[in-house]
């Protein structure tokens, strides 16, 4: 199942496993085709022919050819979603996309634990054909069936199909985060990091985070895609990290940086602790905020309470540990000639990380 899906009757959904299931046990690949109520030109369907079988995938059609789909009863809205026998998808994988099963055996088997997290390997991974599961295998295989669906399925794969399902003020807004509206009607905005103030919208969106903010009109939601291939071609940060970064003993957030010198806002998890470390390019001076934080500093071994300090030189062997019972929170200047994630030399890591 693929993630953000809303399913508004689950006692249906359950029959509808159940009917998949079954097809799955007369080894069948099953996909769900959702019965449509309207004219949806955003999402593919797909075509169904005799005794279930699937006849074909259509791509996301414009307004006249979903309104013919909507009067043949054999069409369905292809909702990415699927029943397989292990062994059989196996098998066909490796009969229609023999690439991308070499590659992903590959990936696990040099791939490593991280806490609680597995990471696969990286390099087999980038190998991998980019192929949908729909175009690698379903399309191909002379296994698929569709079980015809109706449990109140909606893709929320856009920001206005989250404005659609979201309940509204009276004036039609979805409304989130610290936000003053003025003479604004049908809007969806959206604030996670400051104050967003609208005046005399109508039918947009706005969501500003602490990489970036957002601005179209809301029935134009999907060209977002647009936008991220630009950053992409342009090699822009926003492509490929987050300020804010989730690692297995908290997080940090990148404050800000800029040529030799960034500042981060470490949070660690209170009994966690990070690897033990050093850096070939990087000074680094710790503040803690909060909480209270236990350093390994070369040779010393020290605790450090709110409104502390340490300074660690470059090429020094730290490790930090939160021992409390609270969040350590601790700003982190970095100075240095290279600041990447990527200079760093592991000594100890309990989290199965590769040193």
């Amino acid at each position: 199942m693929p993630a953000d899906h809303l399913i508004a009757r689950p006692d249906d959904f359950v029959k509808a496993v159940t009917r998949a299931k079954k097809l799955a046990k007369q080894d069948k690949l099953a996909t769900f085709g959702i019965v449509p109520d309207r004219p949806e030109t955003g999402y593919g369907y797909i075509c169904r022919g005799e005794k279930h079988a699937v006849q074909s995938f259509v791509e996301k059609p414009d307004l006249a050819t979903a309104e013919q789909y909507i009067a043949d009863s054999n069409y369905f809205w292809n909702s990415g979603m699927f029943a397989f026998p292990a062994n059989l998808l196996l098998s066909e994988l490796n009969e229609h996309a023999p690439k991308i099963v070499t590659c992903m055996k590959k990936a696990v088997k040099k791939g490593s634990p991280d806490g609680v997290f597995f990471r696969f390997d990286p390099k087999a991974m980038e190998q991998s054909p980019a192929n949908s599961i729909d175009y690698a295998l379903m399309e191909k295989t002379n296994q698929a069936v569709v079980v015809e669906a109706d449990f109140g399925w909606n893709d929320i794969g856009s920001w206005q199909a989250l404005w659609e399902i979201t309940e509204k003020d009276p004036k039609g807004n979805v409304v989130s985060g610290d936000v003053l509206l003025e003479d604004v009607e049908n809007c969806l905005i959206r604030s996670e990091d400051t104050l967003v103030a609208a005046v005399g919208l109508r039918n947009t969106l706005v969501v500003e985070t602490s990489d970036a903010v957002l601005i179209a009109p809301l029935d134009r939601a999907q060209d977002v895609k647009k936008i991220v291939n630009k950053l992409k071609k342009r090699n822009r940060t926003e492509f490929h990290s987050h300020r804010t970064v989730y690692r297995p003993w908290g997080s940090y957030t990148t404050l800000e940086i800029h040529d030799r010198f960034q500042i981060k806002r470490i949070t660690v998890t209170p009994g966690a602790r990070l690897s033990s470390q050093m850096h070939h390019h990087r000074h680094e001076h710790w503040v803690v905020v909060r909480g209270t934080a236990r350093v390994e500093n070369g040779e010393q071994d020290i605790l450090l309470r709110e409104d502390e300090s340490t300074y660690i030189p470059l090429g020094t062997t730290h490790r930090l540990e939160n021992p409390g019972v609270i969040p350590l929170e601790l700003i982190e200047i970095q100075i240095g000639s290279y600041l990447g994630e990527d200079d760093i030399v592991r000594f100890d890591d309990e989290y199965g990380r590769n040193v």
